[in-house]
């Protein structure tokens, strides 16, 4: 699956708007590396203009360029999600400067892997902050957004296979995860009048930065137990969440979806 942008392969798709995204705007947070980065890429790709939020704004305007060096649309808007200021901001911000919000990808989260005697009471806030409270924020402002321009729109967050399965020293992530999942089931009951659909990607383990500190010993018994027998890309996720923004999937909502490998097949763990 594509890496980067091949330029004119992006110029001729979006020119002959035969993109899925073509005049849409998408968000998409924690788009710096990873399954967000991936996304972004592909979001542009179906044509929509792009902007970009997470904490690291180096990384961010790398992202940005490559939309742009392709002859895309992106901005880059650096925002700490758990700030309710910030997350106000950055949807002031993309409406600001491509007028509308069709699509939202909030992807921005973190873990923090210890046993529960370890872990701390800071430890536990910090990742509710970032994974329940800002995916809350983001939603409120995302769907106020979309509400007022009356034309629906679609918001994908980033869940887990720990949402439902089992691993422990993930306490903390774990629960912040089961609580995306319950999130959106009421707040698609709530907004799919207006024509928003609300729905979660549920990754396994998946080559990003955040999986790259384990070693290689640990990884390739997970790989070996997924059914396609190996870890998975970000583009294998990053392209499940901007599907879940196109039409094809205009009548999916409230639904977390494994993309997993086959890893949970032979139950949850």
């Amino acid at each position: 699956m594509p890496d980067t942008f091949e330029g004119t392969a992006l110029q001729n798709r979006t020119s002959a708007g035969q993109g899925r995204l073509v005049g849409k705007v998408a968000l998409v947070t924690g788009a710096g590396t990873g399954i967000g980065r991936a996304a972004a890429l592909a979001f542009a790709r179906e044509g929509a203009a792009v902007v970009l939020a997470g904490r690291r704004e180096a990384e961010l305007q790398a992202v940005a360029g490559e939309i742009t060096a392709a002859d895309g649309r992106a901005a880059a808007i650096p925002t700490n999600v758990s700030d309710e200021v910030a997350v106000a901001a950055l949807i002031k911000g993309t409406l600001d400067r491509f007028g509308q919000i069709d699509a939202a990808f909030n992807n921005a989260g973190v873990t923090s892997y210890k046993p529960i005697t370890q872990l701390t009471a800071a430890d536990f806030d910090q990742v509710m902050a970032t994974n329940v409270r800002g995916v809350w924020l983001l939603m409120k402002h995302e769907v106020e957004a979309m509400l007022a321009q009356g034309h629906g729109g679609a918001i994908v967050n980033t869940s887990s296979i720990a949402a439902t399965g089992g691993t422990a020293g993930l306490s903390a992530y774990a629960a912040s995860k089961g609580a995306l999942d319950a999130m959106i089931r009421a707040v698609a009951l709530e907004v799919g009048a207006g024509g928003i659909r609300i729905n979660n990607v549920s990754p396994g383990v998946i080559k990003t930065p955040m999986t790259a500190v384990l070693p290689n010993e640990a990884l390739a018994p997970i790989a070996a137990h997924a059914a396609l027998k190996r870890l998975g890309e970000p583009e294998d996720v990053g392209d499940v969440a901007v599907w879940l923004c196109t039409d094809e999937a205009r009548f999916i909502t409230g639904q977390s979806i494994l993309v997993d490998g086959g890893f949970n097949i032979a139950g949850l763990r």
